[in-house]
Parts: structure tokens; sequence; C-alpha cells
């Protein structure tokens, strides 16, 4: 599955070729819904109509899990899968029970916001400062902040690109035609 915190990249590659597979075959099929096998037990459904739901709206794209894996690709083919990576994290971590908040807002913190990150995600300097005085004292809601101008950039820059790109382009055309 795409959406933990500890999900490599490589799954959702493997699951968007998968589901691009699967989408091209969907024009041999008279049926609108087509099941395939990923190398996980749980079974891949897809629906013919489900690119096309994806334009609609940004957060639409979000809540598939084929969607989400599908974006998350063209993130990483556009090395910015940091973006993505670290909205998830603080949906993740919205879930947290309070005895481990002080832990994992630090973990989010030194991966994605700190000025050495590993995968740092472009927030400006008074949201940094703001993060990490709220790592200091996590609660839940410390990170909402810096997740809600990642999920604007994402929207107003990389979703639209996504909407542009070759991979979505060809899978809507199929879902229209199928």
């Amino acid at each position: 599955m795409c959406r933990g915190l500890d999900s490599l990249p490589i799954t959702c590659l493997e699951r968007a070729k998968e589901l691009k597979a699967l989408f091209g075959s969907l024009l041999q099929k008279s049926d609108h819904s087509i099941t395939g096998h990923s190398k996980k037990p749980d079974k891949l459904r897809l629906n013919v109509d489900e690119p096309l739901k994806w334009k609609e709206s940004f957060e639409k794209l979000l809540s598939s899990q084929n969607g989400l894996c599908l974006f998350r690709a063209f993130l990483v083919s556009e090395f910015s899968e940091e973006n993505i990576a670290f909205y998830l994290a603080c949906e993740d971590y919205r879930t947290t029970k309070t005895s481990k908040l002080a832990a994992k807002a630090k973990k989010i913190y030194d991966e994605f916001i700190c000025s050495d990150a590993p995968r740092e995600v472009n927030l400006d300097h008074v949201t940094k400062a703001a993060m990490k005085e709220n790592v200091e004292q996590p609660s839940q809601s410390c990170f909402d902040l810096a997740q809600d101008k990642i999920y604007t950039l994402m929207e107003k820059d990389c979703y639209p690109r996504f909407l542009k790109s070759t991979t979505y382009l060809e899978l809507s055309r199929k879902a229209k035609s199928g």
C-alpha cells in the first residue's frame, strides 16, 4: 500500500506500471471494472471511470488509492516525491497516540523540515520556525500549517502537471473510449 510513512516509492512505481497495464487492457474488456493481482495478496480493483474522476479535484485524486499511487510515481519521476511523503506523514501523525507524538514529531521534523533534512520540503522561513516551535510541544495539529502549504503547492503546481502527463492523458483517453 502506498499510504504508510515507511512505504517505498518503488512500490508505487511498480503499482503505477501495473495500473497502466490494467487500464490499457480495459479496451479489450466489455466489463467496466477489472481485477488484477499484485505481488501482495490483496486484489487490485479498478473502475474504468476512475482516472476521469481524478481530474475533478486534487482531493479526489488523493482519496483514490490508485490515483495516489500514480500521482506519487509521477512525483518520483519529477524528483519531488518528498511533498506527498510529507503530506502522508502528517496525515498519519494526526492519528498518533499522545504518548508517541514527541518521537514522531521529531522524526517528521528531522526528515522533512529542518535545513539539513534528507527529504526537505519547500517551506518558507517563517513556517519552518513555527514548526520548530510546535515540535517542542507537539500536538496532533502541530504540522497543520506546513501540511496545508505543501498541499497547496502540490494542488497548484504538481497536480496540473500530473493531469498533463503522458501517463494520465493516456489513461483518461482509454477511460473515455472504454
